[in-house]
């Protein structure tokens, strides 16, 4: 009796042995399949000739055109204007006060901020005229700043920021970092020597 006892112990630890090995054989997978199970997922929605309104306090702030663009939800969610992006700016009475024109554009959700690149200008009803290869503009402060050249052009003034600046949207103020400039000093009403 005790050498059958003895001997179903030892089939069931051999049996036991069996099935362990087939499980951690089972589970092993490659690093392939590993990889498919756990990468990111980026989804990416695609529409074309765009026209989207922003407002703020129920008020229409600027009307923007594009012929391409992609919502992007990655860890950082972003709109992106890879062809092109037009953007009118309204003053309080739905007027045009400024207009934007790039190549590129990049708009973050979560910062409310727009990334422009390639042949930024923007330009008020008045004919001033501001251009930087990049630009940021902050929708919350309703500024646009930059760490690059930017221009400044007006009827009597052309103002150049080696290292950058900062305006407000309509361009009333702007200020630069390192700035030369060529002004008209007869329209200042200052004379010249």
């Amino acid at each position: 009796m005790n050498q059958a006892i003895i001997a179903i112990k030892r089939i069931s630890c051999a049996a036991a042995l069996c099935i362990s090995c087939f499980f951690v054989g089972g589970c092993e997978n490659d690093q392939k399949t590993i990889e498919e199970w756990t990468k990111d997922t980026v989804m990416r929605e695609e529409a074309r000739n765009i026209e989207s309104f922003m407002s703020q306090e129920g008020k229409m702030k600027a009307r923007l055109t594009a012929p391409l663009m992609y919502r992007v939800s990655a860890d950082t969610q972003y709109v992106e204007f890879p062809r092109s992006m037009h953007v009118d700016f309204y003053n309080d009475s739905l007027g045009k006060d400024t207009w934007l024109d790039c190549k590129y554009g990049k708009y973050y959700e979560s910062y409310n901020k727009v990334y422009l690149r390639d042949s930024v200008v923007v330009i008020t009803v008045k004919g001033d005229t501001l251009k930087s290869p990049d630009l940021w503009w902050d929708q919350n402060k309703g500024i646009f700043y930059t760490d690059k050249y930017a221009e400044y052009r007006s009827k009597d003034q052309q103002v150049q920021g080696h290292k950058g600046l900062q305006a407000t949207q309509d361009l009333k103020t702007v200020t630069f970092i390192e700035p030369t400039a060529v002004l008209d000093v007869k329209s200042n009403g200052l004379t010249p020597q």
